[in-house]
């Protein structure tokens, strides 16, 4: 009975959690059930590093909402934990591309920014840098009403 209500309790702990902030994602399925933003970036994409506060901030701010990163260049392990250090981002990052997973093509231009409604479904993609204003409408967010 003991390790049942152990269990139990990791488990609504987990539920309630979005993510650990820096960690690496295998798959979109454990987020269903909330907003989930796929942003596709590069180290040398300048309007990439110009959006990723933006993209931190929605992560943080807004509860309802996940975002999540691809590495356009497929970095991966310690060299991709380099390059988000470098630029400061805060959002986990998935280990693969998801684009076969969605049934889209990859992005051919950089920013892309995916966005999935709870079910799972792609309802938007987001060419060229987002602000927090456009990434909040495009989840249907209210603005004024963050969650921090």
């Amino acid at each position: 009975m003991r390790y049942v209500l152990i269990l139990a309790a990791v488990l609504s702990l987990l539920g309630c959690t979005k993510h650990d902030p820096g960690t690496t994602l295998s798959s979109l399925e454990r987020l269903q059930g909330q907003w989930v933003v796929i942003n596709y970036w590069a180290q040398w994409c300048a309007p990439c590093i110009k959006e990723i506060p933006e993209l931190n901030r929605l992560d943080q701010d807004y509860a309802q909402v996940t975002v999540v990163g691809v590495n356009y260049d497929g970095t991966n392990g310690h060299e991709l934990e380099l390059q988000r250090q470098k630029l400061g981002v805060t959002f986990a990052s998935l280990e693969s591309d998801p684009a076969a997973q969605l049934g889209i093509p990859r992005p051919v231009v950089l920013p892309t920014t995916l966005i999935l409604d709870p079910t799972g479904r792609l309802v938007a993609t987001l060419i060229g840098p987002q602000t927090l204003a456009s990434l909040v409408q495009a989840t249907q967010q209210d603005l004024n009403k963050a969650s921090n």
